[in-house]
């Protein structure tokens, strides 16, 4: 790893923006299809570009070797559910509150490492960059106007979809050893192949009129934010480290915020800012506390 240069931070901003924009192209993907079929294509265009890299690279992909389960189980629980909750939220909020959601992850994996992850406790500085974060995420749903009685579980759900992705992290440290790009293309492969029946038996697909706005941001959110992106994430990794990669977690909610207002003219409210602030200051207490580990 080496000290971050300007190219280091213009990849990073790229893929915050990636990031950011599938949630308002979730949004409008969800005006066509449901939340399964919108699962099941984002993994299915988003192998594409994985599995080529590994093609080009001569990676083998392991989808189907004695490890199977774990891929599967990775599969399922970073992929398939998440990509189902997340669907089925964004349907009832706004997207900009998505990324608010989403960017809660850093704090919810401190919380799970605390408890699975040798020297990852809770200390002062974490305990209260916790509480200042979740302060904020308690506070957004106190604004009626972007949450009530309405959409109240469907922001839950958002919520336990990025628990789910911080869950699968932890798992994917069983398999820890494999080449990351083996990995994903083999997880995605699996997620495809519990996706697609599920799409068949509860959405039915065929009978869908879908508009072309929906179709091409569901294979823009497999291309690029599922696909492409994780291929950046990869080479940002590689090259400076988790601590420079998880900045993401300040970036995207703010692209989030920008897109959906541009793009879907969604409202900002004053409690968005309010909230977003309490997450930050949140994240950065808790990434400096990691930081302080590290050094």
């Amino acid at each position: 790893m080496r000290k971050p240069k300007i190219t280091d931070y213009f990849l990073l901003t790229i893929l915050s923006l990636i990031w950011a924009s599938a949630f308002f192209n979730i949004k409008i993907a969800t005006y066509s299809f449901g939340p399964v079929t919108i699962a099941f294509l984002r993994v299915f265009f988003g192998a594409f570009p994985v599995l080529l890299l590994c093609y080009f690279k001569k990676i083998k992909i392991e989808a189907f070797s004695k490890d199977w389960k774990w891929f599967a189980i990775i599969g399922l629980i970073n992929l398939v559910i998440p990509f189902m909750l997340i669907s089925y939220g964004v349907k009832f909020v706004q997207s900009n509150l998505a990324a608010i959601l989403m960017s809660t992850t850093p704090l919810s994996s401190t919380v799970l490492a605390h408890f699975f992850l040798k020297g990852e406790k809770f200390n002062l500085l974490k305990t209260i960059g916790l509480l200042i974060g979740f302060s904020g995420i308690v506070f957004l749903f106190s604004d009626n106007f972007l949450i009530n009685e309405n959409n109240f579980i469907a922001a839950l759900l958002i919520l336990l979809g990025s628990t789910c992705y911080v869950i699968g992290g932890v798992i994917t440290l069983k398999i820890s050893n494999k080449k990351n790009e083996n990995v994903t293309g083999s997880i995605l492969i699996w997620a495809t192949i519990m996706l697609f029946p599920l799409t068949l038996i509860f959405e039915k697909p065929w009978e869908l009129s879908p508009s072309m706005d929906s179709i091409m941001s569901v294979i823009y959110l497999g291309i690029f934010p599922t696909g492409i992106a994780w291929l950046l994430r990869f080479k940002i990794l590689k090259t400076n480290g988790l601590i420079f990669h998880s900045q993401v977690s300040y970036i995207i909610p703010i692209f989030g915020i920008i897109l959906g207002y541009i793009f879907l003219n969604e409202i900002i409210t004053s409690k968005i800012i309010v909230a977003l602030i309490a997450v930050f200051i949140g994240i950065y207490l808790a990434r400096k506390a990691d930081y302080k580990n590290v050094t």
